[in-house]
């Protein structure tokens, strides 16, 4: 396997349209893009917006306004603005409709399908328990659009779509069924939210999906490869994906995501227990990573369709060095007890090693003997004290139902667990790249030279205290 050329000598006079660019992988794709070749002809940027304005709003506070784009700022110095001008359109636009809402006979859309040479697909919504219809407007149907668009592009190299098998169509019925019911029954907006959320995590369960979010990005995955047949198509599945591991500057992140949930309640001192098996591993990729890999592998297949389907990248580490929940939790523990965190009075937290419990059993168990219990004896004494210790019984159940909620929502089916994905496409990428050092420098996407301890107490943990955490 050998690659078309270096890739920075691909992307030069390249026209590359984007969706998602106001997401955390998006950005750090974006920024890549005009970092290591400014010769790049042109991006266009897919941003939901009602208008060009908003839309050139929307790029400057929620793309270049953000901190990963300082090197390239300093790089520019007082040309980045008109780099950026002559590089960059924003196009208000939505994945969810065909064309993206274009109308069909605008010279923009014109344009676009005349001078793309790549697509690249990040939009999705990533909220665990998104409601379905929304999902799959986004997850599912967003792929498919984009898809069709990318199809009649007449000069288009490669098309990437970042993922995370069923009847889609079916899908869809049932999802505007469920809604039409909830309208007929005149609940209000928020019950209407509330039960297609229910409804969203039903079906993903029903088909072996943990959330709403992976059971639609499968059937997007799904779609692109039903309608994407012979077309020169990379689908890129990361893993958990965390801070930089070196680009554009070590540490950044974005937003608590998966672990970093865990990480944020233990270092406050709120996360008294997890649940977490010892065999459960959190497979981890930084986010630099894997834009290196998409566009290894984006370069590599332009041009390239086959009969066979969509070449499919597994970004992971698990056949490494697995990170389990134990050594997360000792790393969380040790870095924080060292570097505490700093609450509103002005004090430092207290960081406490939470207790790992192998098993939601043994965390009713541990929840009925920890609190139950003493909140039973303490409402008993409540009662024969003419209810002097209302007020206590009250806040102690309220501590009880918020640390359930949390333990709940920290056990992250979707973030942990016992298999190892198969990463040999992947590999194959890496040795396109090896016999070029500074290519392989500058592309980097191999997680096997990553010390997880060292990369967690002097990259990961500074960095979400530096650019996530809010107290």
């Amino acid at each position: 396997m050998e690659l078309n050329g270096s890739i920075v000598a691909f992307l030069e006079n390249k026209s590359i349209l984007v969706t998602g660019s106001t997401g955390f992988l998006g950005k750090v794709f974006v920024e890549k893009l005009l970092r290591v070749q400014p010769d790049l002809k042109h991006l266009f940027l897919i941003l939901r917006a009602p208008d060009p304005t908003m839309a050139a709003r929307r790029l400057h506070s929620e793309v270049l306004g953000k901190e990963v784009f300082n090197v390239l700022r300093t790089k520019c110095g007082v040309g980045f603005d008109t780099f950026i001008s002559e590089k960059v359109t924003p196009v208000a636009g939505d994945t969810a409709l065909k064309n993206f809402g274009l109308a069909d006979d605008s010279d923009l859309l014109n344009k676009l399908l005349k001078d793309v040479d790549v697509v690249a697909h990040f939009a999705a919504t990533t909220k665990c328990d998104e409601r379905y219809d929304v999902a799959l407007e986004v997850n599912t149907m967003g792929a498919k659009n984009v898809l069709e668009f990318a199809k009649k592009c007449t000069k288009v190299q490669t098309v990437v779509h970042v993922s995370t098998v069923l009847d889609i169509d079916e899908e869809l019925k049932l999802a505007q069924i469920r809604l039409n019911e909830l309208k007929v029954g005149q609940v209000s907006e928020n019950e209407e939210k509330d039960a297609m959320q229910v409804f969203g995590t039903q079906r993903a369960r029903l088909f072996g999906w943990p959330n709403t979010y992976t059971f639609t990005k499968a059937m997007g995955e799904m779609l692109i490869g039903k309608l994407g047949e012979n077309a020169p198509i990379v689908i890129i599945r990361p893993t958990i994906v965390t801070s930089t591991y070196k680009e554009p500057f070590s540490g950044w992140s974005e937003g608590v995501r998966t672990i970093d949930r865990f990480i944020v309640a233990a270092a406050r001192g709120k996360l008294p227990c997890f649940l977490g098996n010892i065999r459960t591993i959190f497979d981890l990729v930084p986010w630099d990573m894997v834009v290196n890999a998409m566009m290894v592998a984006m370069v590599r297949h332009a041009n390239k369709s086959t009969s066979s389907g969509p070449f499919i990248c597994h970004l992971c580490s698990s056949k490494t060095e697995p990170v389990n929940s134990t050594k997360l939790r000792d790393y969380v523990y040790d870095y924080f007890t060292k570097n505490p965190l700093i609450g509103r009075d002005g004090k430092p937290i207290k960081t406490i090693k939470p207790a790992r419990l192998p098993s939601m059993a043994s965390f009713r168990r541990h929840v009925f003997l920890s609190y139950k219990i003493p909140l039973k004896a303490l409402q008993l004494v409540n009662v024969v004290s003419c209810h002097y210790l209302h007020d206590t019984c009250k806040n102690m159940k309220r501590k009880i139902d918020r640390t359930v909620r949390m333990v709940n929502s920290i056990n992250l089916t979707y973030s942990s667990k016992e298999s190892i994905f198969e990463d040999s496409n992947t590999e194959r990428l890496r040795t396109t790249i090896s016999a070029n050092k500074v290519e392989e420098n500058a592309f980097y996407c191999d997680p096997k030279c990553i010390d997880w301890n060292d990369y967690f107490m002097n990259i990961h943990f500074p960095g979400l205290v530096k650019y996530v955490i809010k107290l």
